[in-house]
């Protein structure tokens, strides 16, 4: 499946109310890598909010030369658990290195691939992870400091806010097999500022709403919520 839209052959899902507007994106924070190792992640910043490389203190010693990494980002293993599904497009959401041969946009693509097979939630599916990705120009200036991130799963829940909208859903509002998990996590960033290691860490939350069975063979990814704005 392309990130490209797709022709709808049916209406999109339409998710209950109180979750729909639980859906605009927030933007992902992102190193600070160009402030030097005291710096802290700051969850509200955006990506494109990276100062330019000549911020950067020409008295710091010379980061090395990078690596190239060649292996392409893993896809997600098909699954009919939808639990065990949740925690691998959560891995795969967080997970990237800027030292490899790929971007943003094929980290993007791997978790766009699982997502409805019919391409009625494709545009709204790669908008939501877009967002928890860094734009092509933040990915670049990262490269600079070896930039890698992942993601530990401490929790995958179903929220008491879901629940309650699965009752007061009418009939076909939501689709057959739909469940939406809360995650909460520690997403970990290393790179090398100078010729040091650095590294931070931040707790974050989110909320995947995902298909499966009687609704398709193996299960699906319809949406995203915004990262730290979960259903509760």
């Amino acid at each position: 499946m392309n990130i490209s839209t797709r022709r709808h052959r049916r209406p999109p899902i339409i998710l209950a109310v109180a979750v729909a507007a639980l859906l605009a994106l927030v933007g992902i924070g992102l190193y600070g890598f160009e402030h030097g190792p005291d710096s802290r992640s700051d969850s509200s910043a955006r990506s494109d909010d990276i100062p330019a490389p000549t911020a950067v203190s020409t008295s710091a010693p010379i980061v090395p030369a990078l690596t190239a990494i060649t292996a392409a980002p893993r896809p997600i293993d098909p699954t009919t658990d939808p639990e065990m599904f949740a925690r691998r497009v959560a891995e795969a959401l967080f997970a990237w290195d800027t030292a490899s041969n790929y971007g943003p946009v094929d980290h993007a693509q791997v978790v766009v691939d699982v997502g409805d097979p019919t391409g009625n939630e494709t545009a709204g599916l790669a908008s939501d992870v877009h967002g928890y990705l860094p734009t092509t120009q933040a990915w670049a200036q990262l490269r600079q400091f070896q930039t890698r991130q992942w993601l530990d799963v401490e929790a995958v829940i179903v929220s008491d806010a879901w629940s309650d909208a699965v009752d007061q859903a009418v009939p076909g509002q939501i689709l057959p097999g739909t469940i939406a998990y809360t995650i909460t996590g520690t997403r970990h960033r290393s790179g090398r500022w100078a010729s040091d290691p650095v590294g931070t860490t931040h707790p974050v939350a989110f909320t995947v709403f995902v298909t499966c069975a009687p609704a398709f063979d193996t299960c699906h990814l319809l949406r995203l919520s915004g990262l730290d704005n979960p259903l509760r």
